[in-house]
């Protein structure tokens, strides 16, 4: 696999301002873990294996357990997370595939449940951002591997 283009050095602007997002994704009030899960399960619903690499590493990095992370794809048939982390995920997943889900009722409102409403904002911008972040990768082919752990603490 070869990377087709390098949008950071092509395009620094709008690097600039995709980075911008993450930057305030970051700084959020979302814990670090759950963050990287959301980043992981879009991730993983969209097909950009630089992200699962990243953000598979990154959660290690913040402590989260390799059996959490192996289960995340079926994260509803496990016993391993919390109440608020399968909102999140519901919501990651209603929200990324959103052409076929048109994020339902019955899932935002869990969310909003368990979330207060400043947390579950930063929440639905983490699930824009981590896609819009795939949808780059994917079309640039960017090349998993080389993403070192806590790059952006």
């Amino acid at each position: 696999m070869e990377q087709r283009l390098n949008m950071q050095q092509l395009e620094p602007k709008a690097y600039e301002a995709m980075y911008g997002l993450e930057r305030y994704v970051r700084s959020s009030s979302i814990p670090k873990t759950l963050l990287e899960l959301i980043k992981i399960r879009a991730s993983q619903l969209n097909g950009c294996a630089y992200c699962i690499d990243m953000h598979t590493k990154d959660a290690r990095h913040y402590g989260e357990t390799e059996q959490r992370i192996y289960a995340l794809n079926a994260w509803r048939e496990t016993p391993f997370f919390t109440p608020e982390e399968r909102a999140a995920l519901a919501l990651t997943e209603a929200v990324t595939l959103v052409a076929e889900t048109h994020v339902p009722d019955d899932v935002y409102e869990e969310a909003a449940k368990v979330f207060e409403p400043n947390l579950l904002a930063q929440i639905i911008m983490a699930i824009v951002t981590i896609n819009a972040w795939n949808r780059i990768a994917v079309t640039m082919r960017a090349v998993p591997g080389s993403y070192k752990p806590g790059a952006f603490d």
